[in-house]
């Protein structure tokens, strides 16, 4: 961290997240998985208090597969815009519960992804419990870069 980055955010209960873990639970029912039949749901608070939802949905070519949290941004965007507040992903195989299905970490690009949507008090719930986005991609490359 250096001195231009913002405090990390104050520590969170895990009881705020726990409408949105019964949210992209929920939504990863409706996940698109006939290769891998690996279900990810994603559920976001966007800063305006917006419920945001995305789902995995799968394709042939692998390339064109769709993360959850692609779609989540687009419901962002197309439910005009803002930043996120609170994020959590869930996955697990199909023939999992509802209810067993963990909280798993984005990948690389969509941590990415995550950060460009981020509101500076974006804390996303991990495996390890909830962490800010500074956290789970430090030193992000992010539009103030194209600046320089």
């Amino acid at each position: 961290m250096t001195a231009n980055d913002p405090a990390p955010p104050a520590p969170t209960a895990p009881a705020e997240f726990e409408t949105l873990l019964a949210e992209a639970r929920a939504i990863a029912e409706r996940a698109y998985t006939p290769y891998s039949r690996f279900r990810v749901g994603a559920a976001a608070l966007a800063e305006d208090g917006r419920l945001l939802h995305g789902c995995n949905v799968e394709n042939a070519g692998y390339g064109v597969t769709l993360c959850a949290e692609c779609g989540l941004i687009s419901d962002l965007i197309a439910g005009g815009g803002g930043k996120l507040h609170r994020f959590v992903c869930v996955g697990g195989d199909e023939s999992l519960a509802r209810d067993e299905r963990a909280v798993v970490m984005p990948c690389g690009r969509c941590r990415q992804l995550l950060s460009e949507h981020a509101g500076a008090d974006l804390v996303i719930l991990t495996p390890e419990g909830p962490r800010a986005m500074a956290e789970v991609l430090p030193q992000a490359f992010g539009p103030s870069d194209l600046a320089l």
